[in-house]
């Protein structure tokens, strides 16, 4: 499992989400299933459309960062990643 190797090499791991339906019980049991590994994790980030309410109850209740969201993006390539990366995230965060 990838958990398992996150958890041999000991580094903060960024958590990725998707914010459609079922995404709370989702990310909180990817929380659990890392933390029971003791996986040290960075922070949540989301992709999809906001939901605002949903992101705030998994960083509340799951005791992790939120790290910000990307939208959908189209067309996905290197530029069009990079400039919504810029927009949606504080680089700091990730040091």
């Amino acid at each position: 499992l990838f958990a398992d190797l996150f958890a041999r090499w000991a580094a903060p791991v960024v958590l990725v989400a998707r914010t459609a339906l079922g995404t709370i019980n989702h990310s909180l049991l990817s929380i659990e299933a890392l933390r029971g590994r003791g996986v040290p994790i960075l922070g949540i980030a989301f992709v999809g459309d906001a939901q605002d309410d949903s992101e705030a109850t998994i960083a509340q209740i799951g005791g992790v960062k939120r790290l910000g969201r990307l939208p959908l993006i189209d067309p996905l390539d290197a530029a069009t990643l990079a400039a919504a990366f810029a927009t949606a995230f504080d680089l700091d965060d990730f040091r």
